[in-house]
């Protein structure tokens, strides 16, 4: 028999995978109804599963060959922590930013609350200065060709990173 931190990494592990096909109507019923998302730069958290749609939508029309890749994943009780890397193409507009057809490659810390078999919270943070640097003028901080991703990887493939169920 599962664990619940075994059964946390296994929800969270296929939420990645949905959320990489574009698959946005299927994310959101991972999460619970009044679901929180806590986002950098903003005074207070997000609420509800249609403000987190809105997020991933602006995200999948900017870079909609973005490519997840779990590098880490940690689950005690009912938190999951991640440490997952995007790499993409800049092919529509974000932050205002019109599409530079760039290649970028960033990387965040997210940590989860899980309610049952539903994500009932998030934290992320991720690189937004390396981002917004690989698609501004002038591409500063422009993603390195040895982070461009294989086509062949992506959030369903073992990079040989731990991932573990703490007790």
């Amino acid at each position: 028999m599962n664990t619940a931190p075994e059964k946390n990494l296994a929800l969270m592990h296929t939420a990645y995978k949905t959320l990489q096909s574009g698959d946005l109507d299927a994310c959101a019923a991972m999460l619970t109804e009044n679901f929180i998302a806590n986002v950098p730069g903003m005074p207070d958290p997000l609420h509800g599963r249609e403000v987190w749609k809105l997020g991933a939508q602006a995200m999948l029309e900017a870079f909609p060959d973005l490519q997840i890749q779990v590098e880490d994943m940690f689950s005690v009780d009912d938190k999951v922590a991640v440490r997952v890397h995007f790499r993409g193409t800049h092919q529509g507009t974000f932050q205002g930013i019109r599409a530079t057809q760039r290649p970028v490659s960033f990387r965040s810390i997210e940590l989860y609350r899980l309610e049952g078999d539903k994500i009932a919270e998030e934290w992320v943070a991720p690189d937004m200065l390396s981002l917004m640097g690989q698609i501004s003028a002038g591409g500063a901080g422009e993603a390195r060709e040895e982070d461009a991703l294989a086509p062949d990887q992506g959030v369903g493939e073992d990079d040989g990173s731990a991932h573990r169920a703490a007790n």
